[in-house]
């Protein structure tokens, strides 16, 4: 038996309902997890996605910014939700899926333009967000948890997660303390990144560009912003892993594309 995951950056649940059917045609899976749906929660299109096959519904969102959702066909024996640094901005949810998995769906605050906590508050924000998920998951202590952590981390670790290490290591999402954080969490509870899994650390990997690119592919200045983790004990049932770049051509498109792992 398999489980198929979809983490996907959507920058607008309902603008792209069309784009999500496609999507669910060619990849058949089993969870989807979204993030930026922008949508409240008495507005989000659960009809629509329940006819895609997609009954069990999982949503924290908030009027044109953030939100997460998780999307199933198979039944969750549980549902939550986390705030983080004393904001209620929907950013982090998690199920339990029968069989014990425990699924959690982040959106990482973007950390705006500069990286000096003192002078961007939206950079400090994002830190201490990542500093706080770290301790969260810290204190579950059992590294022996079946987890799977996915979303929008906002942050590209390697050098070969973005165009061009040397030119990126003052701009947001790839800058030294960014990436420290971010492998602190990783280290949490020894998360395993599920798509360099199966993609070796030295290849050139991206699932973010710029809308500012007239032609993306021509350009191909990406980040690695979008992760799927798995705690050790899910480590040997990882299947494959893939990033659907084409994604970034789809109309109207988003400037992430899908991340897909199967267990």
């Amino acid at each position: 038996m398999t489980l198929r995951i979809i983490s996907w950056n959507v920058n607008s649940v309902r603008l792209r309902l069309d784009i999500l059917q496609w999507l669910i045609t060619e990849t058949a899976p089993d969870v989807i997890c979204l993030q930026e749906t922008k949508v409240q929660d008495g507005d989000f299109p659960r009809q629509a996605i329940a006819e895609l096959g997609f009954d069990h519904i999982h949503i924290q969102g908030m009027k044109s910014y953030n939100g997460v959702a998780i999307l199933a066909r198979v039944p969750f024996a549980e549902t939550g939700s986390q705030n983080w640094c004393g904001r209620d901005d929907c950013r982090h949810i998690f199920v339990r899926l029968k069989g014990g998995i425990e699924l959690h769906n982040l959106y990482v605050p973007a950390g705006g333009d500069i990286p000096d906590p003192d002078a961007n508050p939206k950079f400090a924000h994002k830190l201490q967000f990542l500093e706080d998920l770290t301790g969260w998951f810290a204190a579950q202590g059992d590294k022996r948890r079946r987890s799977v952590l996915v979303g929008d981390l906002n942050i590209a670790p390697l050098e070969t997660d973005v165009w061009s290490h040397k030119q990126l290591l003052k701009i947001v999402s790839h800058t030294p303390v960014e990436v420290e954080l971010l492998n602190r969490l990783q280290k949490s509870l020894d998360w395993v990144d599920a798509v360099r899994h199966f993609i070796p650390p030295d290849q050139r990997l991206y699932s973010w560009w710029s809308y500012r690119a007239k032609d993306w592919r021509a350009s191909n200045r990406g980040r690695r912003l979008d992760h799927i983790w798995v705690t050790p004990a899910l480590r040997s049932r990882l299947k494959d892993a893939n990033i659907i770049t084409e994604a970034r051509d789809w109309s109207p498109t988003s400037d992430h594309a899908p991340v897909v792992v199967t267990l």
